[in-house]
């Protein structure tokens, strides 16, 4: 990972939106500091688009879609989004899946998260599960901790029932179906613009922290890890193509400054 600084201006110059993570990489201690508000309000005012894309659920993530200045958050790993239509002050979610497929899937992720709990002692489910519509969520570091040797227990027997599970900062999230966040940022792109993402990579940058980060850092063009990605990196088999000087939130302001700062 080549410090932030290094990022040449001719590629700085040709960015038009940010993708971000959310959880450690726009949110400081679980709150978004107000550097980083301001960083969101700087590149939107400089007519960049913002999409945040979590793992985070639904439910937890309206609030943020209404009151942030982004163009949609992406949620439960590229399952669900938000678009919010100031005009009317609504909120409007779409999903990858038809219903009739996230009832059913839902059902099945209920057992396997109750034999989840059952199988692996210590194990909780995150405390904003009741928000979410098409995963379930472990924690093993917000509220409860839990050791790399447990995480990787539970990350097993979720990939046995035939789901997909990643681990973030806070969650140990799973999910079934072939949609990731990098998916989920293709097809939140061609909702709101009708372009296709794959084409314009060097227009795009991602931020983020995390091991379920690295599928966006493995296809962006321009990714960048805040400090505290340090913390997954013998993880990682993708990284970054960039670390910035400072953790959290305070990293991702680094990045908007960095990026408006070449267009002054």
């Amino acid at each position: 990972m080549k410090p932030l600084s290094s990022w040449p201006q001719s590629a700085r110059d040709k960015i038009v939106g940010v993708f971000t993570d959310i959880d450690d990489t726009l949110t400081t201690d679980g709150t978004i500091t107000p550097d980083a508000y301001q960083a969101l309000q700087d590149l939107k005012a400089a007519g960049l688009m913002v999409i945040p894309i979590t793992g985070r659920p639904v439910g937890w993530s309206l609030p943020f879609a209404s009151a942030w200045p982004v163009n949609a958050l992406v949620a439960e790993n590229g399952a669900v989004a938000l678009l919010h239509d100031a005009s009317k002050n609504q909120i409007t979610k779409i999903y990858q899946q038809d219903l009739a497929t996230r009832t059913h899937n839902f059902e099945q992720m209920q057992g396997i998260a109750q034999k989840v709990l059952k199988e692996i002692p210590g194990t909780v489910l995150a405390q904003d599960s009741a928000g979410r519509e098409t995963d379930i969520a472990f924690d093993h570091s917000e509220f409860h901790k839990l050791t790399a040797q447990k995480i990787q227990q539970i990350v097993q027997l979720l990939q046995q029932e035939g789901m997909t599970a990643t681990v973030s900062s806070i969650h140990i999230n799973a999910w079934f179906g072939s949609h990731n966040k990098w998916h989920g940022a293709q097809w939140i792109l061609k909702e709101l613009t009708g372009r296709d993402l794959k084409q314009e990579l060097e227009q795009w940058v991602y931020v983020g922290d995390s091991t379920n980060d690295q599928i966006m850092f493995e296809h962006f063009t321009h990714s960048v890890g805040v400090a505290n990605i340090r913390r997954f990196e013998k993880e990682l088999k993708h990284l970054p193509e960039y670390i910035t000087t400072h953790e959290r939130g305070a990293g991702f302001s680094e990045v908007a400054t960095t990026l408006l700062n070449s267009r002054a």
